[in-house]
């Protein structure tokens, strides 16, 4: 053979084990992105289901209700009352994507103590909470919630309140109806900017069934708002949370909570001593 021969049979063989490689790549890019697409809801919500004749047991006062929407969804509310018994407003609770009420009822008291009444609502499949978990179910049982908070409260005594995942509906709720402030920790600019975090490859703005623009929303909020958010947050990075700042308007309040984590700004002085001045 040639040396001409052998360098062709050399690029050749050159070539086609880059096109291996390269349909290799392409073919494992490709199945983790229908993965992501098909189980992002798995990776997203993590909730507890929980029998419909459970019983929750609370050391702070509380009512249970469960409001049917329709045939096939059913919103499960916990009220937390205040020890005095007479409550100055309502703090309408949004909570994370884990569990269902009972992962966050010891929060309660953190509003409870200041005389406020605080209504915590499960999304669909959380809890004794029905129906199909989307991001318009979210919305709607969330107005659906405020609704009901109305009805007994005037809008100048609603606190809308988000924590994680909640932040992005409290945030919906905020802007369209009255409310007398909102308040929300270890929020997410967007579903879709966090998700574009975690899979920054991936087309996330397309692929991502929820978009939730909590930026959005707070542009078009009236009311006062606070963000909490810690500086070592492994879940909704800080600095995914601080984009939020270009959306916030004058007197409004970005809190820093340094060394805070996604779950832990509830062990900080700093935290209790601002939510205490809001709620006061």
């Amino acid at each position: 053979m040639s040396e001409q021969q052998t360098d062709i049979k050399d690029r050749n063989a050159r070539r086609k084990k880059i096109i291996g490689w390269s349909k290799a790549i392409i073919i494992f890019y490709c199945s983790i992105g229908i993965a992501l697409y098909y189980l992002q809801e798995k990776f997203m919500f993590h909730p507890e289901t929980l029998p419909t004749d459970y019983q929750f047991k609370f050391s702070t006062p509380f009512r249970e209700l469960s409001i049917p929407m329709n045939k096939t969804d059913t919103i499960n509310i916990v009220q937390f009352l205040p020890p005095s018994g007479v409550a100055k407003g309502v703090v309408l609770y949004f909570h994370g994507n884990r569990g269902n009420i009972n992962r966050y009822a010891k929060y309660a008291v953190n509003f409870t103590k200041n005389d406020y009444q605080v209504w915590m609502i499960d999304y669909p499949g959380y809890g004794k909470s029905t129906g199909k978990l989307t991001e318009e179910s979210l919305y709607k049982q969330a107005l659906e919630l405020y609704k009901l908070a109305n009805s007994k409260f005037s809008g100048d005594s609603i606190i809308l309140y988000g924590k994680s995942l909640g932040s992005g509906i409290a945030a919906f709720v905020a802007s369209k109806k009255i409310n007398k402030r909102l308040i929300l920790e270890t929020p997410y600019y967007s579903m879709t900017d966090l998700f574009h975090h975690y899979a920054p490859v991936y087309p996330t703005g397309r692929m991502g069934k929820f978009k939730i623009p909590t930026f959005l929303y707070l542009s078009g909020t009236r009311s006062p708002i606070t963000i909490f958010h810690g500086t070592d947050d492994g879940v909704v990075p800080y600095a995914n949370g601080s984009k939020l700042k270009r959306s916030l308007k004058k007197g409004d309040e970005f809190v820093t909570i340094q060394g805070g984590s996604h779950n832990t700004l509830n062990d900080f002085e700093r935290y209790h001593a601002k939510l205490d001045s809001l709620l006061q």
